[in-house]
C-alpha cells in the first residue's frame, strides 16, 4: 500500500478515536434530534462503509477486465455543504454503542483493508480497475481507497458539530 495513503489513513483514524474518546457513553451516545445521528451511529456509518469498500475493493479486483476510468474528484467528499444521502445498506443502527464496542468494529474492516491491499502483488492495479461508487459512479479502486480517509474527515466534522451541541445541553 501506498505509504502516504496508509499514514493518512492512519492519522484520521487515530484522530477520529480521539475525538469521541472522552466523551461520556450519554454524550457518545446523543442523539440532537430524531432524524440526526449521535456520534457513536456516525461511527457506525464509517464502519459499514468501509466494510463496504473492503467488498467493492475484492470485487473490483476479481474482474478480468481493466477500465479506463476517469479519476474524480475525491476531496469533495469534504465538502459538507453538499449533502449526501447514505444508502440505507451503511445506515447505522438506532441501539446505542459502547466507545470501546466500537473502537473494535472500526478495527475490523479497516485490517481487512489493508490485509487486502497488502495482498496484491501490483498495487498499480487498483489504478485500472474500477467499480461505481455511489457518490462518484465509475471510481477507480485507488481513490475509492483515497475516499476512505476523506470520508471520516468529513465525518469528524460532523461529531465536532454534535460535541458543540453536548456544550448548549
Amino acid at each position: 500500500m501506498n505509504s502516504l495513503i496508509h499514514h493518512q489513513m492512519l492519522e484520521t483514524r487515530n484522530s477520529l478515536i480521539r475525538e469521541f474518546e472522552l466523551l461520556s457513553y450519554d454524550a457518545f451516545n446523543y442523539r440532537p434530534e430524531n432524524n440526526r445521528w449521535s456520534i457513536a451511529q456516525v461511527c457506525h456509518h464509517l464502519v459499514l462503509v468501509e466494510r463496504a469498500t473492503v467488498k467493492a475493493i475484492k470485487w473490483g479486483l476479481s474482474q478480468n477486465r481493466d477500465s479506463n476510468i476517469e479519476r474524480k474528484n475525491v476531496q469533495r467528499i469534504l465538502d459538507r455543504t453538499k449533502k449526501l444521502q447514505a444508502p440505507e445498506i451503511v445506515e447505522p443502527e438506532s441501539a446505542p454503542f459502547e466507545k470501546q464496542q466500537i473502537i473494535e468494529l472500526l478495527a475490523e474492516p479497516r485490517n481487512e483493508l489493508i490485509n487486502t491491499l497488502s495482498s496484491i502483488d501490483q498495487p498499480t492495479i487498483l489504478q485500472t480497475k474500477s467499480v461505481n461508487h455511489p457518490a462518484f459512479g465509475d471510481l477507480p479502486l485507488d481513490q475509492w481507497i483515497e475516499a476512505v480517509y476523506l470520508h471520516e474527515q468529513r465525518h469528524m466534522e460532523q461529531i465536532r458539530e454534535i460535541k458543540g451541541l453536548l456544550d448548549l445541553c
